[in-house]
């Protein structure tokens, strides 16, 4: 095990390097997340139908809801965590950890009672109707046991990278991502259990990548390790005043995620109300792609994190401004590449979700090259938001969050059909999208200007 324990040295590795031994591994451990998203919508679609293909679509939600809180606590965690590493002070940085693992490994009991005793106000709350609802309560039913041990998993992968085990995160990443593959493949066509064999397979694999991360704290932890937990009224106070802590620096990533909700969300609306089942069977493509992109700017995001908070901590603004600067670069070349790939390749694409003649796959094909356009512009606001979050700067992350998710997301989806038809279904979330990015340079310009002066 010990060539799992990378040689990361965050005081006096040359920046380029260690921003690289960060962003592979965990760029082809998320890839492997986003393969195993594909590769679930295509068992689905294929063995199951474009009904299940939608059912899925409008279940989708609760993995964000999931993620979010658990990617809250995640980067909140990196950032205090490497701080405190960097001032020496190893006793309050093991104890954050602690915390970050085990509260929201409970919140996410309450997440699990909403999937057991409430899969039908959760069909129509995330877009359903009753067409598709005996399906999506069948899958979410069977996700009940998945929250809490994805949060811990999720959580503990932020750990484990700035603990200096990046490859090791990876593997967490892609064994139990090839798990689940094998798993859907043998659930939903040799043994023909459906959306159940779907659900199951995705809970499966995931008590495998909550074991390995267990196994990780056990037996391989390098400079973090767990604190043992005291229960008194002074660490109580304690533990709420650095759980607050964490999760006001890591509240964009939550915000992130849920506007991955609501995007969905108001996409499974809008496109239920104008192209019926069919439209969300075409957008869940989109919403199964979506997350590839996703993935790839959030391993260059997380590979910043640990490396800019580090020298936030030793108030090295030259490093910092070096590694943003790169980060820059990876996100405008990775999301130039993805839109024109899935802009050029989108007969191709599609033919893997959708049967080819199908209605659904006659809309995504006019119109997913449309949505396509939001990946670059995606990418670069969540890699600069991801910047102010590194540097403790989450009320004006927050904002901007706040603005391509929820404030002009909604109102874009509702108003530009309404003007040009169906293609504005698909041009909404790049619209949004595009119009964030423009407000986010026009600050950002003044930041790194202000910055470079403390050089």
């Amino acid at each position: 095990m010990r060539e799992l324990r990378d040689s990361l040295d965050f005081e006096h590795m040359e920046i380029s390097r260690l921003f690289l031994k960060l962003f592979f591994p965990t760029f082809l451990g998320l890839l492997f997340i986003a393969s195993l998203n594909i590769a679930d919508g295509i068992f689905v679609g294929q063995g199951i139908g474009a009904d299940a293909l939608a059912a899925v679509n409008i279940a989708a939600p609760i993995y964000f809801i999931i993620m979010g809180m658990s990617i809250l606590f995640g980067t909140g965690v990196s950032i205090v965590a490497t701080i405190y590493l960097a001032r020496g002070n190893v006793k309050a940085a093991n104890l954050n950890v602690t915390q970050a693992l085990y509260c929201p490994f409970l919140l996410m009991f309450l997440v699990s009672f909403m999937l057991y005793f409430k899969p039908d106000t959760l069909n129509y709350l995330f877009g359903g109707n009753s067409q598709l609802e005996p399906l999506v309560v069948e899958y979410l039913t069977y996700l009940t046991p998945l929250p809490p041990l994805m949060s811990v998993a999720v959580v503990g992968l932020f750990v484990i990278r700035f603990d200096g085990a990046p490859n090791y995160a990876m593997y967490v990443n892609i064994l139990p991502s090839l798990c689940n593959i094998g798993l859907d493949y043998l659930f939903i066509f040799p043994w023909g259990l459906g959306l159940k064999g779907a659900a199951l397979a995705t809970v499966i694999s995931e008590v495998l990548a909550f074991s390995m991360v267990a196994f990780y704290f056990v037996f391989l932890h390098k400079s973090v390790a767990l604190y043992r937990v005291r229960l008194s009224l002074t660490v109580l106070r304690l533990t709420a005043r650095n759980l607050g802590y964490m999760v006001k620096l890591g509240f964009p990533s939550l915000v992130a995620e849920l506007a991955l909700t609501f995007m969905m969300i108001t996409g499974n609306y809008m496109f239920v109300r104008w192209l019926q089942e069919a439209g969300v069977a075409a957008f869940s493509v989109a919403c199964y792609l979506f997350p590839l992109v996703f993935m790839c700017c959030n391993a260059i995001f997380q590979a910043a994190l640990p490396i800019e908070s580090y020298n936030l901590g030793k108030k090295d603004y030259a490093k910092i401004l070096l590694t943003f600067r790169l980060s820059l670069k990876w996100t405008v070349v990775t999301g130039l590449m993805q839109t024109a790939l899935c802009i050029f390749a989108t007969d191709l694409l599609l033919r893997l979700f959708l049967e080819e003649h199908s209605r659904a796959y006659q809309l995504a094909l006019a119109g997913f090259p449309y949505f396509a356009l939001s990946f670059i512009f995606f990418s670069l606001n969540i890699v600069i938001i991801g910047f102010y979050q590194s540097m403790g700067r989450s009320a004006l992350a927050l904002l901007f969050m706040g603005l391509r998710g929820l404030f002009l997301v909604v109102p874009v989806f509702i108003l530009l059909p309404e003007l040009i038809g169906i293609p504005g279904l698909w041009l909404a979330v790049p619209l949004s999208e595009l119009l964030t990015l423009s407000l986010i340079l026009m600050r950002l310009r003044l930041d790194l200007k202000r910055l470079g002066s403390l050089t």
